[in-house]
């Protein structure tokens, strides 16, 4: 390794289709196409970033080509979150193969990443600048010991092997360079820890290990409808799902919706909707871990809590601290919020999606003793509570929202056929009058369901709980609904939320792709399997390269939009992915 003397500038963003993320349960990182790491909070998903060039902090990883004039591309291994970076430059062909480590320790993340040149020889530029607390802190006393680079900071202690011949940097980094020959390869590894640690860094038991609880972990999804897609879409649940059984929404914070919207969240948090989601994804498949964790992590945060459910928790079941800014510039038409006010939301429907989500695991046979106690705390909730108007699955203004509960209907529903019995008939006249009086206000004179008592528009969240079966058989609302819903949101083949006032769609918001893959459920449920295709192919469309989906599409742009990798967008695809594989 050589000493490259010339630091270089602060990575510049990229559109968010060009990023790949990693994953290991526990944290996130967001690499872009010239091997720059641009995020990574450390030691957990909720915690301060180390590296935050992509809101515009301080912090970077790059490990990539001397050569500026070359062409990037990549993909994920199948099954995995084991990304492999490729660059053509005038005359090498490079590879990086890197990962999060598994299995995965709340308090130390390990980030692997393996070059291979394939053809020539390349010159790679590395650099490594850990910057805690969103670039507040610098780490301090760099030194090698062995190879092994040691530094501290921001209370976290790291350590760096493959860089023996790099040189410190002020601030407590190291940059260099490093040439790999045709044929060969050179293994980097980076930890970062909450604490001292004397493991061995051995790149090779790193590896094998990272790869064998990857092939545990995603099963395969051969019967399903793309199968690939739909693997991949495990795997990305799987790489935001905690040893607590918590999911994080996200791997960042505040990517905008729209330019100048400020309309920018933090999504590294556990929403109860979005992991109930992700559970019945898994269970349309299958009774596979990931149902198992959703199951336990939320049913004890309803046991603990009850009818004063949160909407959302940090992967460790605590509150969510309140939205505050941060003094960075923010991603490119965005700012740098941390923290969500959702914490402190009443949101009735969350109870419909539990009550779901235990009815999957008990057609499955995994439903607990806890989580059937929890059933009967859903339940007395919804009795005292669902009258009361609440903030709804968008998390707006507390309003009589229908889809509120429609969900809790098909919630009860799901329940009495899952556990027939004694209880099946209460949940029955429960749901039978949550439904009376959701007709009574909230059922159009055209005999289709309006997005609350009083607002006549059309709501796409209605689509989740018509496939669900919250209606009768043959009940002619349901058509009705999803044709009022197309015929005013849909464009171009993908689907809005709902009309903000008179503004034309695409103006204030993307499409959003979790209401293009609960259309194609609709479609399913009522038995059109080609508009069912039609609307999923033309979803799974809107993602980058890497295959991640973020929370919204730019119609006409087409680009992605919102926080990434957005895991309710991916538990729809694979569900639907599931339902439309079904007697394949």
């Amino acid at each position: 390794m050589t000493v490259d003397d010339a630091a270089p500038a602060p990575p510049t963003p990229w559109v968010l289709r060009e990023y790949a993320v990693l994953a290991d349960g526990e944290r996130g990182a967001v690499v872009g196409p010239r091997g720059e790491v641009v995020w990574l909070c450390a030691p957990r998903w909720h915690s301060d970033a180390v590296f935050s060039a992509l809101i515009g902090g301080a912090g970077e990883y790059t490990v990539g080509p001397r050569d500026d004039w070359n062409a990037w591309g990549g993909a994920y291994e199948d099954g995995t979150l084991i990304h492999v970076g490729r660059w053509i430059t005038g005359d090498a062909v490079i590879e990086c193969r890197e990962a999060l480590a598994m299995p995965a320790t709340p308090d130390r993340l390990v980030l692997l990443r393996r070059i291979r040149t394939v053809k020539g020889s390349a010159r790679m530029r590395l650099r490594v600048d850990a910057r805690p607390g969103f670039g507040a802190h610098h780490m301090t006393g760099a030194w090698a010991d062995d190879g092994v680079w040691h530094a501290s900071g921001g209370g976290l202690q790291l350590r760096f092997t493959g860089a023996e011949g790099a040189t410190p940097t002020p601030g407590g980094g190291v940059h260099g360079e490093l040439t790999v020959r045709e044929g060969a390869e050179h293994d980097l590894v980076l930890e970062l820890s909450a604490r001292p640690c004397t493991q061995p860094l051995d790149p090779v038991r790193l590896w094998r290990a990272t790869e064998e609880c990857w092939a545990a972990a995603v099963p395969a999804c051969t019967d399903l409808a793309a199968p690939r897609d739909a693997r991949h879409a495990y795997a990305v649940l799987r790489g935001l799902t905690s040893e607590s059984g918590g999911m994080v929404a996200a791997a960042t914070t505040s990517l905008p919706e729209r330019a100048g919207a400020r309309r920018d969240y933090d999504y590294r948090f556990a929403w109860v909707r979005d992991q109930c989601y992700a559970g019945l994804a898994v269970a349309a498949h299958g009774p596979h871990p990931l149902l198992d964790t959703a199951v336990g992590y939320l049913t004890e945060r309803l046991l603990d809590d009850g009818d004063a459910l949160r909407p959302v928790y940090t992967v460790t079941g605590a509150e969510v601290p309140g939205a505050r800014s941060l003094p960075l510039r923010g991603y490119p038409g965005g700012s740098d919020r941390i923290g969500n006010r959702a914490g402190a939301q009443f949101q009735l429907d969350t109870y419909g999606e539990l009550l779901q989500l235990y009815a999957a695991a008990a057609r499955l046979d995994r439903l607990t003793p806890d989580a059937r106690r929890a059933v009967d705390v859903a339940v007395d909730a919804i009795e005292r509570r669902w009258p009361t108007p609440d903030a709804g699955l968008w998390e707006l203004e507390d309003r009589w929202w229908t889809h509120s509960r429609l969900c809790v209907v098909a919630g009860l529903r799901c329940l009495s056929r899952a556990l027939p019995g004694r209880a099946a008939a209460r949940w029955d006249t429960l749901a039978s009058a949550v439904l009376r009086e959701t007709r009574r206000r909230c059922l159009a004179p055209e005999g289709h369901w309006t997005r609350a008592e009083d607002d006549a528009g059309a709501e796409a969240g209605l689509l989740l709980p018509l496939a669900r079966g919250c209606l009768p058989a043959g009940d002619p609302s349901g058509p009705r609904t999803r044709r009022f819903i197309e015929d005013r949101l849909a464009q171009d083949g993908y689907l809005y939320r709902f009309r903000h006032g008179d503004t034309p769609l695409g103006e204030t918001e993307g499409a959003f792709l979790l209401c293009g893959f609960m259309m194609a459920l609709a479609a399913h449920h009522e038995g059109d399997s080609i508009d069912a295709f039609r609307w999923f192919e033309r979803t799974r469309a809107a993602c980058g390269a890497p295959g991640l989906f973020a929370e919204e599409y730019d119609v006409g742009q087409r680009q992605l939009r919102g926080n990434l990798p957005q895991a309710f967008v991916h538990a729809q695809m694979l569900e639907t992915a599931a339902r439309l594989g079904e007697g394949r």
